[in-house]
């Protein structure tokens, strides 16, 4: 195991922040954050040769990218088995190479990237996040406790050992927030040590933790255990009836390489992949699991779990808890429920198909779901702006699977307007510079969300920061339904809409994507498609001059070609149990127009009763960028803002009625000659459309 290993820590003696590099050979780590550019050269008519930029697109051809994390239970074991060795000596962290790029270096070294601290599990080694170390390098400094196998540290000394480190780095760097992740012990142990410094600003993700030890399970396996000469490897010689070196655990060992591991998909493959890499190291396993070692964590457990619950109360950091639903040894529905509820800022989230060891599972990323919560800081709270991590190429490309069926329903047509008022297919006509503000109209229930903002990635590097309803960002105790289905608008850089994040959006040159119908068009009655419902005060017109912004307007068309409105607002509110779900859900998501008398006030959530339709075709039309550079002083004006303010509202609507009339000219509309099209000129063909 290659690691900088930090100075080694027992009992109550002191601890130092300093970091000798042992074995120390950094690897660069990678993260998509901006473009490449490759040099080429073009030759004039008088022979001159003038250097050219070429930009590289990082997410062209994301449909093919690699998962970003790659490392399995099979590479911790093998890891731990250098890592552990004749391991002796006090706990001590250590930070994993792959965690310590060069570009990371001088950004942690002034503090300007959260501290994040591992404890680790009942195993002790210090390596349960091996999957996530590249990945958490690139936003995080990540020290991880190392408890060697014959330490018998009680726990109350681990929580001083723990409760040190974190003092004196946040003497060092007193505005940088310290992450505490813990997993099972670890994660009681965090606890603990948040109790005690509730004034240091802490951060608390906690996997599967231990609230209760199942003593129906415990007390067999100790008895167990004190019967059996070697802890867990004999466990599982007695239960699988093979052994290290025999034909059989040869035989599982050759079926963990890379080609039989692929030939097993699903579930079952990641099951019987993890038992064939535990059968493989049963030698790793006994130094890590010896039986006194086995016998003294439970003990630990016992404690550490006594002691965090019966400090929960004192804790006042947020709260990030992480749960199997497989996992049924070590967790308790109730304590969790309870857990959610006493600490103050809390959020649960359940990963109901995984078991004990998530960190090691796939389909689990940690910072992945530290996006999604909208968990990831580096000062005091969170900011939509400054603390947002751009999606990797294969974060677009789950996007892409998730709407890979509307998308392929309905093959897209984009359409764009150069310089000159020409109108091309694709994205060619969009600005490339910020800031830019689109604005449009908004389809039922957003769907034309998904493709539009994974287009503008893939085609032209366009990250759009698409203005949201708040009721998208509520967690814990706040939500109304399950959260992880808004995943999708905080991995792509969805912010709450407000005029202030607009302001920071576009002083920041960033490509905005604003729906001023919000929830009133998303959510529209029948007969209402189409139909703009745009407050009557020219709201962004302003602030979009105060930058010089380019406002781009734009039209889709398409609902009415996939779907059917049958049970909208009006319909619902007749019917008893759905009026008071629809009151419900209103209360909670807030109107952001209340006390606004015209239509737009009117913005109830409801879920519409829809009956699909054989998929027509998504039409986008996005037209000619109009400039307000050099207007401010012009645009102050109220009635020169209005007037404005209606030519971009106007300009929507002519691209809604340009689409919906030559859609009816266009040829491949309709799914089946969509089909026969790509069965003669391939599946991965871009479909013919109307001529412009």
């Amino acid at each position: 195991m290659e690691a900088k290993l930090l100075s080694s820590v027992f009992g109550l003696s002191p601890v130092t922040s300093e970091r000798t590099v042992c074995n120390a050979v950094f690897r660069q780590t990678h993260r998509v954050t901006a473009i490449n550019s490759v040099a080429s050269k073009k030759t004039h008519g008088d022979g001159a040769t003038v250097a050219k930029v070429v930009v590289e697109n990082p997410y062209s051809g994301a449909e093919t990218a690699s998962p970003d994390l790659r490392k399995s239970l099979s590479d911790f074991l093998e890891e731990a088995r250098d890592f552990v060795g004749d391991d002796d000596g006090p706990p001590r962290w250590f930070s994993p190479l792959e965690c310590a790029a060069q570009a990371q270096a001088q950004a942690q070294a002034q503090g300007r990237s959260p501290l994040l601290l591992f404890i680790p599990g009942i195993d002790g080694t210090g390596l349960g996040l091996i999957r996530h170390h590249k990945k958490l390098g690139e936003v995080f400094d990540v020290w991880c406790l190392h408890i060697p196998v014959r330490d018998r540290t009680p726990a109350k000394d681990l929580v001083k050992l723990i409760e040190r480190t974190v003092k004196s780095e946040n003497h060092r760097f007193p505005n940088r927030p310290i992450y505490l992740v813990g997993e099972s012990i670890g994660a009681c142990l965090a606890l603990d040590v948040a109790a005690r410094n509730p004034n240091i600003d802490l951060a608390l993700i906690m996997a599967n933790p231990a609230t209760h030890v199942n003593n129906l399970m415990s007390q067999p396996l100790v008895g167990m255990l004190n019967v059996l000469p070697y802890g867990v490897p004999t466990l599982l010689e007695e239960i699988f009836g093979f052994k290290q070196g025999d034909p059989l655990a040869a035989m599982l060992d050759a079926l963990t390489n890379e080609f039989a591991v692929h030939q097993m998909s699903g579930v079952g493959g990641g099951i019987l992949r993890d038992l064939f890499a535990v059968s493989a190291n049963l030698p790793t396993l006994s130094r890590i699991f010896p039986k006194d070692t086995l016998l003294w964590k439970l003990e630990l457990l016992k404690s550490a779990v006594a002691s965090a619950n019966s400090h929960i109360y004192a804790v006042r950091a947020e709260t990030l808890i992480l749960l199997s639903g497989r996992d049924q040894w070590l967790l308790n529905e109730e304590d969790i429920d309870r857990y959610s509820h006493t600490l103050p800022k809390c959020i649960v989230r359940k990963h109901k198909d995984n078991g004990h060891f998530l960190f090691f599972e796939d389909g689990v990323d940690l910072v992945s779901i530290i996006k999604c919560t909208c968990f990831y800081r580096r000062g005091k709270s969170h900011d939509h702006l400054s603390d947002y991590i751009m999606p990797t190429r294969y974060e677009l490309k789950k996007q892409l699977d998730d709407h890979k069926l509307l998308i392929d329903a309905t093959s897209p047509v984009y359409l764009s307007t150069l310089e000159d008022g020409k109108i091309v297919r694709g994205l060619e006509g969009l600005p490339s510079q910020g800031p830019v503000l689109y604005v449009g109209y908004h389809m039922l229930l957003g769907l034309e969300l998904g493709p539009m903002v994974t287009q503008f990635l893939k085609e032209r590097n366009i990250h759009l920061r698409g203005l949201a309803h708040p009721m998208l960002f509520l967690d814990g105790k706040d939500a109304f339904v399950d959260t992880q289905m808004f995943d999708k608008y905080k991995i792509m850089g969805g912010v709450p809409v407000s005029n202030f994040n607009i302001f920071k959006l576009l002083r920041s040159k960033s490509h905005v994507l604003l729906y001023p119908g919000g929830v009133r068009e998303a959510l529209h009655n029948k007969g209402e498609e189409y139909k703009l419902f745009w407050p009557e005060q020219p709201e962004f017109v302003r602030v979009a001059s105060r930058f010089g912004a380019k406002i781009v307007p734009f039209g889709v068309v398409g609902e009415d070609d996939i779907c059917d409105l049958v049970l909208d607002a009006n319909d619902q509110r007749n019917i008893p149990i759905l009026k008071d779900f629809m009151e419900e859900i209103t209360k909670k998501a807030g109107n952001l127009r209340e006390g606004d008398e015209s239509e737009l006030g009117n913005q109830e959530c409801y879920v519409p009763g829809l009956v699909p339709k054989v998929p027509g075709r998504f039409y986008y039309y996005f037209g000619k960028p109009i400039e307000t550079a050099g207007r401010e002083q012009e645009l102050k004006d109220k009635d020169k803002a209005q007037e404005f303010y209606l030519q971009v509202k106007s300009e929507v609507e002519q691209c809604i009625a340009y689409l919906k009339m030559k859609r009816e000219i266009d040829p491949y509309r309709h799914l089946l000659p969509r089909m026969l099209y790509q069965a003669s000129h391939g599946f991965s063909s871009d479909i013919p459309t109307f001529d412009l």
